[in-house]
């Protein structure tokens, strides 16, 4: 791996927890999204409003065994509320180590049944590319698509790890780099020569946001300027630089947002908004630095990403751990808040054609899939139903600010890109399921 000096990969290293907190873009991969208010739909600013869950082809939740207060718009637990708690919103906080060694890699001859038609093929071949926070759920996803017929290079400090133990990390065409993206010494000599970057590396999860909201402006805004400034010290080879931004700078009602809608923020002093402003600034830097060095910038706006190897918070992983662990589900809120959910092959399909298609240099473009929108309620349910689960549903108070409607429009990225996702909810949770089950045996 030239210029790069000795590869540092070792098992031991990459079990190292770093403190700077630079994780995998979860704005919408790892958010947590469990706990969700009511949602006041009537308040929509510019972006469309919905007031009956049937004008988006979404189902009304069926019978509840519980009895909800209307008037407080939070329902009242019919069970004593000394329930065993979540998985915790962040993987560097009370679960054990994570070792994804199921996962597939491009090199695996055998593929889960109905996996291999629905990934794209990878055109993409002797390239340089650097993944900034690519040992994530995301990034290392997107590493395995590539690593094959390209150099790989990760940098990562591994606070949020989903490479370690796999066959991903020992693989000859990658070289990981245990740094933080605020270092920008270490950004600028991971990024030379490099010829794709795929910025993936960011501070998300609402607990985590919340937990340190300085921290987040810090990694989201200065990590961003130093790895814009790493492809600005490499221009003379970098051909594309893919920027992971989020669908939170919709704020809190966004239904069939497209692109060129008005961002939203929420209030400042609510700290978790301090996520969404970050990345917001992220996406101007990242397009000013195309206008002003011609840097080839492409940005992403994920909607709520899921699928084998998410860690950190999550409602999917946090519902389905539960479900196979014979837990309640808990759900924060009381459920009518609305996701649209996409499946991990579907963002990595979509991330790809923007470091292929020259036509996506400039643009942005939202990345989700409207087909799989639910209620929280409806997606515990099928969650229980996917698994078998002999838990009950369970409702607790929410104590913050969030987000209350996301449904994506992706027609721009169907037109230009020509980007459709394939995988739809309930396929995506059963491979989600099945990955789980695999990964702890003893839990089913």
């Amino acid at each position: 791996m030239g210029g790069l000096g000795p590869d540092p990969r070792q098992p031991e290293r990459l079990g190292d927890r770093g403190d700077h907190g630079n994780s995998t873009v979860g704005g919408d991969g790892e958010d947590a999204v469990y706990g969700m208010t009511p949602p006041r739909l009537g308040d929509s600013g510019d972006v469309h409003e919905v007031n009956d869950l049937g004008n988006v082809g979404l189902p009304k939740p069926e019978g509840v065994r519980i009895s909800i207060d209307r008037h407080h718009a939070q329902p009242e637990l019919t069970r004593a509320p000394d329930r065993a708690p979540l998985v915790p919103a962040r993987a560097d906080e009370e679960d054990g180590p994570f070792h994804p060694g199921a996962m597939l890699t491009g090199s695996d001859k055998a593929v889960s049944p109905g996996r291999a038609d629905t990934l794209a093929a990878v055109t993409l071949t002797g390239k340089r590319i650097l993944l900034t926070g690519g040992a994530g759920f995301i990034g290392s996803t997107l590493a395995r698509r590539l690593v094959e017929d390209n150099e790989i290079v990760v940098l990562d400090n591994l606070h949020r790890d989903a490479m370690s133990g796999s066959e991903l990390a020992e693989h000859p065409n990658l070289t990981f780099i245990e740094a933080d993206v605020l270092d920008a010494d270490a950004v600028r000599e991971a990024a030379r020569d490099a010829t794709h970057i795929v910025h993936l590396a960011a501070i998300a999860g609402v607990d985590t946001v919340r937990e340190s909201p300085v921290r987040t402006m810090r990694v989201n805004v200065i990590g961003t300027y130093n790895v814009l400034e790493g492809a600005l010290a490499t221009r003379g080879s970098i051909e594309r630089l893919v920027e992971i931004s989020t669908s939170e700078i919709f704020g809190t009602h966004a239904y069939n947002v497209a692109e060129g809608h008005v961002s939203t923020i929420g209030s400042v002093g609510e700290t978790r908004w301090t996520y969404a402003v970050s990345k917001l600034a992220g996406e101007h830097m990242s397009h000013a630095y195309r206008e002003e060095h011609g840097i080839p910038v492409v940005t992403v706006r994920p909607f709520n990403v899921f699928g084998p190897g998410q860690i950190g918070g999550g409602a999917i992983r946090a519902f389905i751990e539960a479900a196979l662990a014979g837990r309640d589900l808990t759900i924060h809120g009381d459920g009518s808040q609305i996701r649209a959910w996409c499946y991990v092959d579907d963002m990595v399909d979509s991330l790809l054609l923007c470091l292929e298609r020259d036509e996506a240099v400039g643009q942005t473009f939202n990345v989700g899939n409207a087909r799989s929108a639910v209620t929280i309620f409806d997606l515990a349910q099928r969650v229980q139903r996917l698994t078998g689960a002999a838990g009950e549903i369970v409702f607790q108070p929410l104590h913050y600010a969030d987000v209350e409607l996301r449904i994506p429009n992706v027609e721009k990225a169907r037109e230009v890109l020509g980007f459709e996702a394939k995988v739809d909810l309930d396929e995506g949770l059963a491979r989600t399921i099945a990955w789980y089950r695999e990964q702890t045996p003893a839990l089913t």
